[in-house]
């Protein structure tokens, strides 16, 4: 059995209901706050619309930054041709070496056809 922890919560249950009454705060501390102003000053404004057109210049860089990119890969997927014409110069490689093995398959059968003739039909070369 796992060992339980004071006021840990498990997934499925709740915290107990804390039923004690709300503590009101000592007369001396309510007195030395000075309540917030309701809105913002004009340093305050300036700062902040200072700050937004700063990051709506970052959006507008990193939007355009993505468009050319977007654009430099279309461009280079789609340039005037079809998809099989790109697969075919992506997967050039795949073609030669397709073509290597069968050019080895082919030489190392007609290898073998020679020492098969040599041995078996001519008689030329004696296996004891």
């Amino acid at each position: 059995m796992a060992k339980r922890a004071r006021g840990s919560v498990r997934p499925g249950q709740r915290r107990p209901i804390d039923r004690r009454p709300a503590s009101t705060p000592a007369a001396g501390t309510a007195a030395s706050t000075a309540p917030r102003p309701a809105g913002l000053t004009e340093a305050e404004e300036a700062r902040a619309a200072e700050l937004e057109k700063q990051l709506l210049e970052q959006e507008r860089q990193a939007e355009a930054t993505r468009a050319r990119a977007r654009e430099r890969t279309t461009r280079e997927v789609y340039s005037g041709s079809s998809l099989s014409v790109n697969a075919q110069k992506e997967y050039a490689y795949v073609g030669r070496d397709v073509r290597q093995i069968g050019q080895m398959a082919v030489l190392m059968l007609a290898i073998l056809f020679g020492l098969w003739f040599l041995i078996d039909v001519v008689h030329l070369i004696k296996i004891v």
